[in-house]
């Protein structure tokens, strides 16, 4: 039955609660223990089984308690504390005011992001890339960004999993009730939802607006759940990655198109744009066509106008992890802004490929980032490599170590994923401010001044309590599916609060080798029992594959097969439905996390860094952070960062490897206990964890580092693009026009060196060129030397690039540049030349990406000479 009217109804409050409403709308509580705590007490039954959704539980509870609590002046007390706390946070966030000199008028950041992983109770993320984005939010807020968020509201959210009797993953969808999460639903003026449209073909859809508090930044989120919408457009929010190839670029229209029409609808201008992944790409679409429409400009001034304030960070170190679109679905889709950019088929399908003669190629949702950004940036150092190999085929000629993506390594939010009782311990000794201090902060030196047996009797505590909780999360497990009883007692009475705990939580897919360590059975039977002795291993695993992803599935089938079989499921549990809550318990609870993907495969991994920051030690191949972390004093590296071309040779030798280290290393330092039973040693390398990560690895060092890379240098670029009726991105778009047209008339022609081919270190030569510029200017170009050592292919893969000195025209009309320079090295050194473009507007000269070198067998190399043969004029 359809009702002839809705009503939204709130919980009505006694006056004197009226501050838990405000509390439960800002998601500062999840990372504040004191206000958890303040539900908690409220109701502690309630707070459970509402997935700790204080909004939820304010709507269910009884007026009884309520108006009972509303005379408890203890109560009243930890309320009106928690109020001011929350107060006092939203007036003091100092970072930004006092590291952003001269910030933009109106500066504001907009993060675009598929999903965003806050808190159990908004289960609209999938794993660790919204997960990173929910923690980026939460240090924005934290250091007083004027950032916005922006994402879509998933009706079913991602899937909640359960095992059947075999093993097998199963997949629910529950409902996610946006009126009884803490979300506010945004009106216009006149009080009506507010909603935008999006142009799909043949049709209008619509979209309401809704948003998350996160301290002080807002997160954006669209809902096309509504009429008049029909049930397909209503469905475009309903799953996350759900859906066929259609489903995910309707998703992608919405969140990127449908993400810029909100903000305007917002009233909010942003001066920088952050696409988390290529998700959102199509913003750039819809930039320049508001740019082309309101503002007069050309495609091409629209280009750069609307680069200039484009960031992409890609999480993505494999070709098969991007969105790729077949172009005839992409002209079909976004047809409308090919015709209104007045380009061609071909030429507007460019912008998304690497190959733009390639008529056939799919089209990269990640390419098209890349085009339509300003900076770039992996989440790793080694992904940053890895990205750099992936797509520089974009800046043809020059050199991977120069391809311009830069690192900026992933971090996780301390106040979030570290244990109440961690979080008092380092607030008691490091002071109240370590979740955010920088590295080389003199608070960190007093990680070693907590005494042994507080720091290991804490850990202690955790690990009893994440005991409980998987024996809790079993049984209800149990229950759901109708287990035996003897199913349930098993599930009751799993696990030791005193054995030696290994975690291990990931998305299942199979390239992170969840079953690695079951690579030879005999001998981690024996590793799980103790090696006969009293030295016993456990482990506790959690994650979930893709709903399509049937080898996913399989690997959490067969460690589940292979614990009922060995009889060892008190030793290897596997929880299911990993989320943010369990996640917290066992980055607390276990005692060393395991990772061990296929390198270079994982990006990041930032599971490892929650460990650390508990005082967990990481075992893990040298991959994603773990690749830079000091991974010998707080932890054990599995190998020494090889890469393999067969598999199965490359199982065999990091499951001995991993095998060596348990039996040789993590066992015997676990359990060699002093007098007190306190493992000195294993303290130690816990301090250690905390010492060298707790700073590193923290959202905290990565916000900061994407304000001075990234935020700050787009708003600036695009303000300076944007003054003078957009006269400077008007002359730049004009000026790359003029490059591209006359940039292959320009050549080398002839090379002077002072010296002949035997030199020695530090013996000066002088390096003079002479080139034939055509239509440009010595204003158009920058000339360098390039230089480094030879290797055995006769190639210079890591030179040095020095600007040469422009000395004038020739007498033939040549510009001529010079250089002098010394080797500092030995060996084989060579040196070669090249001319970049450059421009006063231009942000970076790789941009254009164009690059030309000096051709050994097309230009003329003279020996012993100072100048080219033509005098100079």
């Amino acid at each position: 039955m359809r009702p002839i009217r809705t009503f939204n109804v709130t919980p009505a409050l006694p006056q004197r609660l009226e501050a838990l409403r405000t509390l439960a709308y800002n998601l500062h509580w999840d990372w504040d223990v004191e206000m958890v705590d303040l539900f908690r007490r409220l109701d502690g039954d309630l707070w459970e089984s509402s997935r700790y959704n204080p909004v939820l539980m304010l709507g269910t509870i009884s007026q009884a308690r309520l108006n009972e609590i509303a005379e408890d002046e203890g109560f009243l007390a930890q309320m009106d504390r928690a109020a001011q706390r929350l107060e006092d946070y939203l007036s003091d966030r100092a970072w930004y005011k006092k590291h952003r000199k001269a910030p933009v008028s109106g500066e504001c950041y907009a993060y675009f992001s598929m999903e965003f992983g806050l808190t159990t109770c908004m289960p609209v993320y999938s794993g660790g890339l919204g997960v990173l984005a929910g923690d980026h939010l939460k240090s924005a807020s934290d250091l007083g960004l004027p950032l916005v968020a922006v994402g879509l509201l998933y009706q079913e959210g991602y899937f909640a999993q359960y095992l059947n009797a075999d093993g097998w993953q199963q997949e629910r969808y529950p409902i996610n009730d946006f009126y009884n999460m803490p979300l506010h639903l945004e009106r216009d003026a006149n009080g009506q939802e507010l909603r935008i449209e999006v142009e799909y073909p043949g049709r209008v859809v619509y979209a309401r607006v809704w948003r998350v508090q996160v301290g002080t930044v807002p997160l954006y989120l669209l809902d096309t759940n509504i009429e008049p919408n029909n049930q397909y457009d209503q469905d475009i929010c309903d799953r996350l990655y759900g859906g066929d190839i259609d489903m995910r670029i309707h998703q992608e229209v919405m969140l990127g198109i449908g993400g810029i029409r909100m903000l305007k609808a917002l009233g909010l201008t942003p001066t920088a744009y952050h696409m988390n992944e290529g998700h959102s790409a199509f913003m750039a679409l819809e930039r320049m066509r508001v740019l082309i429409e309101e503002q007069s400009l050309t495609f091409a001034e629209a280009l750069q106008v609307a680069q200039a304030s484009q960031m992409f960070t890609t999480h993505t170190p494999v070709p098969a992890g991007i969105d790729l679109f077949p172009p005839e679905k992409v002209l079909h889709y976004l047809g409308r802004y090919r015709e209104r950019f007045g380009l061609g088929d071909a030429e507007f399908l460019a912008l998304g490929r690497t190959d733009t003669g390639d008529f056939s190629a799919p089209f990269s949702m990640a390419v098209l980032a890349i085009k339509t950004a300003t900076f770039i940036n992996g989440v790793s150092k080694l992904h940053a490599e890895v990205s750099r190999d992936m797509f520089g085929e974009l800046w043809t000629g020059l050199p991977l170590g120069e391809v311009p993506i830069y690192a900026i390594t992933n971090g996780v939010h301390a106040r979030s994923c570290v244990a109440r009782s961690t979080q008092a311990l380092y607030d008691r000794y490091l002071g109240p401010n370590w979740a955010e201090a920088s590295p080389g902060a003199s608070l960190w030196e007093r990680v070693y001044a907590i005494p042994d047996d507080e720091l290991w009797r804490n850990h202690e505590q955790c690990r009893s309590h994440l005991v409980v909780t998987v024996r809790d999360r079993l049984a209800k497990s149990t229950r759901d599916r109708g287990g035996s009883t003897r199913e349930l007692t098993e599930a009751q009475e799993c696990l030791d609060p005193f054995v030696l705990t290994i975690g291990f939580a990931r998305r299942f897919a199979t390239y992170k080798r969840a079953t690695l360590f079951l690579h030879d059975l005999e001998r981690i039977r024996n590793i799980i029992n103790g090696n006969g002795g009293d030295r016993r291993v456990q482990f506790v695993i959690a994650g979930k594959a893709h709903p399509k992803d049937i080898p996913g599935k399989e690997l959490i089938r067969s460690i589940i097969h292979f614990t009922r079989d060995q009889g060892l499921s008190k030793s290897i549990v596997f929880v299911p439905n990993y989320d943010i809550h369990l996640s917290r318990d066992m980055v607390a609870g276990c005692d060393v996390w395991l990772n061990n993907p296929r390198r270079p495969r994982e990006a990041s991994g930032t599971s490892g860094m929650k460990a650390a920051m508990n005082g967990l030690p990481n075992l893990s191949v040298l991959d994603g952070w773990w690749d830079e972390a000091d991974y010998i004093r707080t932890g054990w590296p599995i190998g020494h960062g090889e890469d393999y071309d067969d598999p199965n040779y490359q199982d065999d030798v990091e499951a001995n490897a991993l095998y060596d280290i348990l039996e040789k290393e993590v066992v015997p330092l676990f359990y060699d206990r002093d007098k007190d039973e306190i493992p000195r040693g294993w303290v130690a390398k816990m301090k250690e964890a905390i010492y060298f990560n707790t700073p590193q690895f923290n959202t905290a060092r990565m916000v900061k580092d994407y304000a001075n890379l990234g935020y700050f240098a787009a708003s600036d670029r695009a303000s300076t693009l944007a003054s003078a009726s957009y006269s400077p991105g008007k002359e730049l778009a004009t000026w790359q026009a003029r490059m591209a047209d006359h940039w292959y008339d320009v050549r080398f022609e002839e090379v002077a060196i002072s010296d002949t081919t035997n030199l020695q270190v530090n013996q000066p030569f002088k390096v003079t060129a002479a080139i034939q510029l055509g239509a440009l200017t010595p204003d158009d170009v920058q000339v360098e030397l390039y230089q480094g050592t030879v290797s055995v292919d006769g190639e210079i893969h890591s030179g040095v690039a020095v600007p040469m000195a422009h000395q004038g025209p020739d007498a033939n009309g040549r510009s001529i540049y010079a250089l002098e320079m010394e080797y500092t090295a030995s060996g084989l050194q060579g040196l070669s030349l090249r001319i970049l473009p450059r421009h006063r507007y231009l942000n970076s000269p790789y941009d254009p990406k164009l690059v030309l070198w000096a051709d050994p067998d097309s230009v003329r190399i003279v020996s012993g000479v100072v100048t080219p043969t033509a005098a100079l004029v």
